[in-house]
């Protein structure tokens, strides 16, 4: 698929989470605005640098009325884990086979893994907002996805 543009519909998806609960991205449409913040692997420190961030900025995040997701291709036991381990508070999501990064233009077919994206989806399932890393082990600052939401983009 091609890049992601914004103002362009956001594919529909269904996952599990780290506690085997479906999320369908179409669920939260019309009630609050939905992040994906994809990723390549969990317990990686790149990765976790990301996620702890996010875990660390959680009040302002929760202030702002997302959903937040992580989404990678570990399994739901794997994300369970390292939510367990780390204290995050958002939900991740197991995309084993990259269908969904694959949708939102974000695998990696050489590695098989998803690159780093984070799209900002608004109430009517629009893409508002994106933030690539255009290298797999540079992490994002994610102070710009919270500037994003809170509109200071």
């Amino acid at each position: 698929m091609a890049e992601l543009q914004v103002g362009q519909e956001a594919p529909d998806f269904a996952l599990r989470d780290e506690s085997r609960q479906e999320v369908k991205l179409s669920d939260f449409r019309g009630k609050k605005r939905v992040v994906l913040v994809f990723y390549p692997f969990d317990f990686s420190i790149p990765c976790q640098g990301e996620m702890c961030e996010i875990r660390d900025m959680w009040a302002d995040v929760e202030g702002t009325d997302a959903e937040v997701f992580g989404i990678s291709r570990d399994s739901i036991h794997a994300h369970k884990a390292w939510k367990e381990q780390q204290g995050f508070k958002h939900r991740l999501l197991a995309d084993m086979k990259g269908d969904v990064a694959r949708s939102y233009g974000a695998w990696n077919d050489a590695v098989g893994v998803a690159e780093r994206l984070t799209v900002i989806i608004d109430k009517d399932g629009k893409v508002e907002w994106t933030d690539r890393s255009e290298n797999l082990g540079t992490a994002r600052d994610q102070q710009s996805m919270l500037s994003a939401l809170k509109g200071k983009h």
